[in-house]
């Protein structure tokens, strides 16, 4: 690592940026940042920010984790996670939680926490700034969380169920392989010994005591820090926490917070998991290497080494993603990135893998090596170097001009990685300018040397996990080694690549006229009615400097499409964008956009087809070329085409492996009217597809834009875009064809019944489902009564379900009413649990739906709900797509999901809740499923 950093040096050097001594001067704290550290070691990072307004995070990170336990404390840290949210010193009992609630504060979306092997980090999201008291009282959690949990006995035994639920929950084939492939990879270290959730046996059997002095232990401000970031005053936050926190005291011969280290490894390290319910083989080569100590982090070199990674990273994705689009490609994805190795906080490696297309493991772990040998031997091209840097500080450049419109959010995330893992946070001016005075002047001659740097014959892991299963051969350690030196030993040739220097559009059309305009007061909007009968909506805001999103819809349809060719339908969207645009596939049209911030994606539901896309405002004109490219010259590519079948077949039949399936089947066939349409895609049904048929039904349903709806939110200005506008949208095709949608069978079965079916897994579990559907007004007050009706619901399941029953992880409801079929409303009820508890839980979930309906909700229930959206709505207001989806539904539909929003909610009482909730049952559809699993 020395030698790269030295390298790293003489590249600044040869572009002329530093003098002829490499300097490692750490970059500054943003200024914006009030940062610091109280007596007791305590850190803090404190700013002003306004998006959205009024509301803001308050965040404290934990530099512990799972790793810092002992063996008989294997999950304590995950554990004592879920504690800090059942009764502190100033919040007993759940007072914390429904404090927070009723604040508009909702446990699990804006009040939640993760443990990870290094760290542990809580947050309070979204929080009101409205009141002093709402900041006062968050700062005092966070102080609770930092030193006074009162982690209560019976508080404890209540959460053993509830976390041994949620072992049962994620152990799954993912779950059971990353255990057996550590070891494996990490021999003999700690990383391979902590899972993070622990053991079943340590979560029911720990003494009280035993997470107590885990606690009070690691838990303490010279390994904290905390991070509030918002609508608030800097200086006045910095007087409060100062003063919150002075009774916390600093830590008297404290345990050292160890680091521990993933030893070298001079010949390649090969593992092999396999797994009867892994649904796909993955292969993987890690170059290790260690860190960048903490001084060149958080320096102009670790900048410049970001940058590197970045810029390399792409292009080996960007080959990567060539090959997936040949036929013959023996992988279904592959991927290439620098990041930390097997989780760990002390080794990095740069990575490369691939899901591998079934029996095709050979030529997969050949292919990848071959292409790490590539690039070892002969670096990349300039043109790809030049795409590469283009993108990356076209984002830099879009995140520059954004400065201003961060979110609260993305600022702490950006804060916490800071504090637990080292590096820079100068503010993204410091970073915007240093790249594009650098950055430039790096030549490709100076990456690829960093990559002779990169990829060594040492410290290199292979790893293989798949199913296991037969017909599918799982090679021996041997064999992946032999493989790999087999490829690096190639004559391997040097990678060409194809550049077309032609424009996006040779011919520019001539363009059409604005017939009538319009602004509409309810949405703030310039309305255009266009020659073609392009009808265009545009609303300016100011909540992105660098952002224009836009939707665009017609009626429609695949309902359009014939029953009898279900095959084509289901790969409709997949298949029918494969080939690019014009003269240039779709890997070529990828390198055309280099540089450019732009997209736009064809898009098709049963009742309409559309757009999808977004563009800086730079960048407006080519979103127009893009469309105007989509309606008028969709290009078909076979090759790419056959690699989708086959990579899709691969994928098909993998994935039966997973219990998952025969749920999803099941669900089906018992829920919808439409079974057929509705089913699972299956690899024998490709034999049917037809790529032209595909091709001739997307060109019927572009062939007319007459009947289309664009609408564009963001920073646009009506008036300078009037022009492009009218030239791109304006020359689109138009037949002025008079249609709507088909009507097709849809919706929900009705009536009452009952599946429950066995299914072999590993680790036996139940999953229940509950169905409750019938018809309701599609009006906005009976959509938003949905809606909380679902919201209560679900506080109530947690309550008897999880923290009193101890029997599920979580119980997961969704509630919504359907434009088509027009009403239909249904709630959806899901959760896991062992299998002796099914029923019971099943039981409560019933009767608890039965018992809201016969007396209605509790006033907590219903207020804590109100005041979660009211809170919610006035941040959306705050962006863009928001607007987007309320517009863009209205002009589609006719529903509007914004006027009068705060009044009907506010107009809503629990009768009206009760009335719905009954509405509902007395419909008399209950579609019950249970997967029970044996061994």
């Amino acid at each position: 690592m020395k030698k790269s950093i030295f390298l790293l040096g003489l590249i600044l050097v040869f572009a002329g940026q530093l003098s002829a001594q490499p300097k490692m001067e750490k970059l500054p704290i943003d200024p914006k940042v009030k940062y610091g550290k109280l007596d007791n070691g305590l850190t803090y990072y404190i700013r002003h920010n306004e998006l959205p307004k009024e509301r803001a995070e308050f965040f404290i990170a934990q530099n512990v984790g799972s790793i810092l336990e002992e063996d008989n404390q294997n999950g304590l840290a995950h554990f004592l996670e879920h504690m800090a949210f059942n009764g502190s010193k100033s919040f007993p009992g759940n007072k914390l939680v429904g404090y927070l609630e009723t604040i508009g504060v909702k446990f699990g979306q804006n009040l939640n926490a993760y443990t990870s092997w290094d760290r542990t980090v809580y947050n309070i999201s979204d929080v009101p700034t409205t009141r002093e008291s709402i900041v006062d009282s968050c700062l005092l959690i966070l102080h609770d969380w930092s030193g006074a949990l009162s982690l209560d006995e019976k508080e404890i035994d209540k959460e053993r169920g509830v976390i041994r639920e949620e072992m049962r929950s994620y152990g799954g084939a993912q779950w059971r392989t990353l255990e057996k492939i550590l070891p494996q990879v990490l021999p003999g270290n700690q990383y391979a010994k902590r899972n993070i959730i622990g053991t079943a046996d340590v979560i029911m059997n720990f003494k009280p005591q035993e997470l107590r002095d885990y606690y009070h232990k690691w838990y303490r401000p010279d390994l904290q820090a905390v991070i509030i970031i918002g609508d608030i005053d800097p200086d006045q936050i910095e007087s409060k926490l100062k003063t919150v926190f002075a009774d916390i005291p600093k830590p008297v011969n404290a345990a050292e917070r160890t680091h521990f280290q993933v030893e070298d490894n001079p010949e390649p390290l090969v593992a092999v998991v396999t797994d009867k319910e892994a649904t796909y083989t993955r292969i993987s080569i890690d170059y290790k290497h260690k860190p960048a100590p903490d001084e060149v982090k958080a320096s102009s070199v670790g900048l410049m080494l970001n940058f590197f990674n970045s810029v390399i990273s792409q292009m080996m994705n960007t080959r990567l993603n060539e090959i997936r689009e040949k036929p013959t490609a023996p992988f279904n994805s592959a991927y290439c990135y620098q990041g930390d190795f097997a989780n760990t906080m002390t080794e990095e490696a740069w990575s490369i893998g691939a899901t591998v297309k079934e029996n095709n493991t050979e030529d997969c772990l050949k292919t990848i090596t071959r292409e790490m040998e590539r690039i070892k031997r002969f670096g990349f091209t300039a043109s790809e170097y030049d795409r590469a840097r283009t993108d990356i500080l076209t984002r830099y450049e879009s995140a520059f001009k954004e400065k201003d419109k961060t979110l609260n959010r993305n600022y702490a995330s950006e804060y916490v990685n800071h504090f637990t893992k080292g590096g820079y946070i100068p503010g993204i001016e410091t970073e915007y300018n240093m790249l594009n005075n650098i950055a430039p002047a790096i030549k490709v001659e100076s990456i690829n040397q960093i990559i002779k740097e990169m990829i060594t014959d040492k410290n290199v892991v292979i790893s293989l996990t798949g199913p296991e299963k037969e017909g599918v051969e799982t090679p021996s350690k041997d064999q992946l080694l032999a493989w790999f030196e087999g490829a690096k030993a190639e004559n391997i040739e040097a990678y060409q690549d194809k550049v077309s220097n032609e424009p996006l559009m040779k011919e520019l059309p001539a363009g059409g006229s604005v017939k009538s305009e319009s602004k509409d007061e309810k949405f703030g909007t310039v309305n255009y009615t266009l020659s073609n009968g392009v009808k265009v909506v545009i609303k300016p805001t100011t909540f992105k400097d660098d952002e224009i999103l836009m939707s665009a819809s017609s009626p429609g349809g695949s309902s359009h499409f014939p029953e009898s060719d279900l095959t084509n339908i289901k790969i409709y969207h997949s298949a029918s964008t494969l080939g690019g645009l014009g003269a240039f596939s779709q890997t070529d049209l990828n390198k055309v956009l280099s540089g450019k911030n732009v997209s736009v994606q064809p898009t098709m539901t049963l009742t309409h087809e559309g757009f999808s896309g977004n563009a800086a405002p730079k960048d407006f004109e080519t979103m127009l070329q893009l469309i105007y490219l989509n309606f008028t010259a969709p290009r078909m590519d076979q090759d790419a085409y056959e690699a989708f079948i086959s990579r899709t077949k691969s994928q098909l039949e993998s994935q039966l492996a997973a219990p998952e399936i025969a749920l999803v089947d099941t669900m089906n066939n018992v829920l919808n009217k439409n079974r057929d349409r509705n089913s699972r895609l299956k690899s024998e049904d490709l034999a049917t597809a037809n790529y032209q048929t595909i091709m001739n039904w997307r060109k019927d349903r572009y062939k007319d834009a007459s009947d289309f709806t664009f609408v564009f939110i963001g920073n646009i200005d009506p008036v300078a875009t009037k022009d492009l506008i009218a030239k791109y949208l304006g020359s689109l095709p138009s037949i002025n064809r008079k249609e709507s949608w088909k009507t097709v069978e849809a919706g929900i079965k009705t009536g009452e019944k009952k599946v429950d079916f066995e299914k072999q897994m590993l680790e036996p579990k139940a999953t229940v489902i509950d169905v409750y559907s019938g018809t309701l007004k599609t009006d906005m007050s009976t959509r938003l009564k949905m809606n909380i009706l679902s919201q209560i619901l679900r506080l109530i399941y947690t309550e008897k379900v999880r923290e009193e029953a101890g029997g599920t992880y979580g119980v997961s409801v969704g509630g919504s009413i359907a434009d088509y079929p027009k009403g239909q409303a249904s709630i959806q009820v899901y959760f896991q649990t062992d299998v002796p508890k099914k029923d019971e839980l099943n039981t409560i979930i019933l009767n608890e739906f039965k018992a809201l309906a016969a007396s209605g909700p509790r006033e907590e229930d219903f207020q804590k709900t109100k005041e979660f959206m009211l809170k919610d709505q006035q941040q959306q207001l705050q962006e863009n797509g928001y607007w987007n989806h309320i517009i863009t539904n209205f002009y589609r539909v006719g529903y509007d999901g914004y006027t009068n929003y705060t009044q009907t909610v506010n107009a809503i009482t629990p009768t009206d809740i009760k009335a719905l909730a009954n509405e509902l049952l007395d419909q008399k559809n209950l579609i019950q499923v249970i997967m029970t699993g044996v061994k």
